[in-house]
């Protein structure tokens, strides 16, 4: 741990787990200034004998040593603190947030944090770091030039025999759809744009012990620049993610998310678009672009204002 900080610069990661060591790693090859914060002893021995950084044992250990807030934080601590270590951050001080998705373990516990960010005049980002894919960049600049999407489709299937071995609260799972699916849907939501109008249907009622208000799940919609899209997943069939836009010359094929296939117009060949993702294999996909895009304050990244408004989107789709 060092005292030597820049205060108009520094950066503080919020937890000391797996995805806190990415977040570290990255922050080193940028030649960011940061400090780490963790909660267990256990952690902080495993972060600093992957980082060789040894971690503050809570936010007021940090405290002790720097009066001041920095300026920036990325939080990265299990999905039921996220809210809850991000109100803190703002409470003290911290203006310019990149929280770990969804943002809260809730809707409610997004909005109240939401509201706060905004009193605070802090910029909250939701850090869904699908946006941020190689192959997705690539799409995004294919797509314009194509002139725009024309309709989308998308799947977020989960493999619930999977997700019941996972040592995860029954709070964590009874959101599952906020706590995981919405990573696609908010991509699929990126490429396509919002909607203005959904119809959606769900089934399977009491087929999940963790998740018994829904297990089958479709819908359709249109967004606000005139695109139609639809949906499916069945949590207790066979599928996996994946996201399929149409332009008017082609269609753009993520399966998996990481992966770019084309299919052109009067065509039934796919083929895979060549990518250079080196970054994106050097780290976990989509995470160096996203820091890259959070010290910019890139309009790419997701405000909690825009998460407010999916919100809104994403309660239609989970029930009837």
């Amino acid at each position: 741990m060092s005292n030597n900080i820049n205060p108009n610069s520094h950066t503080i990661i919020m937890g000391a787990g797996i995805i806190a060591i990415e977040y570290a790693r990255i922050l080193r090859k940028m030649e960011k200034s940061f400090s780490v914060i963790g909660r267990g002893e256990k952690s902080a021995r495993e972060f600093q004998a992957a980082t060789n950084v040894e971690p503050y044992l809570g936010l007021r250990a940090f405290q002790t040593h720097h009066k001041n807030a920095p300026p920036n934080a990325i939080v990265s601590v299990n999905i039921d603190q996220l809210a809850p270590a991000s109100e803190m951050l703002l409470e003290w001080g911290v203006k310019r947030l990149l929280v770990e998705k969804p943002a809260g373990l809730n809707h409610n516990d997004i909005r109240g944090l939401a509201a706060l960010a905004e009193r605070h005049g802090a910029s909250l980002y939701v850090a869904y770091n699908r946006r941020h894919y190689v192959s997705v960049r690539a799409a995004r600049q294919l797509i314009a030039e194509d002139g725009g999407v024309q309709s989308f489709h998308f799947e977020f299937t989960e493999w619930t025999h999977e997700i019941d071995k996972l040592p995860l609260s029954e709070t964590v799972k009874k959101n599952w759809f906020l706590a995981n699916s919405s990573h696609v849907v908010d991509l699929a939501f990126y490429l396509g744009g919002l909607p203005i109008e959904i119809h959606s249907f769900i089934s399977g009622q009491n087929e999940i012990s963790w998740h018994n208000k829904s297990a089958v799940f479709a819908g359709a919609g249109r967004t606000k620049q005139g695109g139609l899209f639809s949906y499916q997943a069945n949590w207790i069939s066979a599928g996996r993610w994946s996201i399929e836009v149409m332009t008017r010359k082609r269609r753009f094929i993520f399966r998996p998310l990481e992966k770019l296939q084309v299919q052109m117009l009067g065509s039934v060949a796919v083929s895979d678009v060549v990518l250079d993702d080196s970054i994106d294999k050097e780290f976990k996909p989509g995470f160096y672009n996203q820091v890259e895009e959070f010290y910019k304050e890139s309009s790419q990244l997701l405000s909690i204002r825009e998460h407010i408004e999916q919100l809104n989107w994403f309660e239609k789709m989970v029930a009837e």
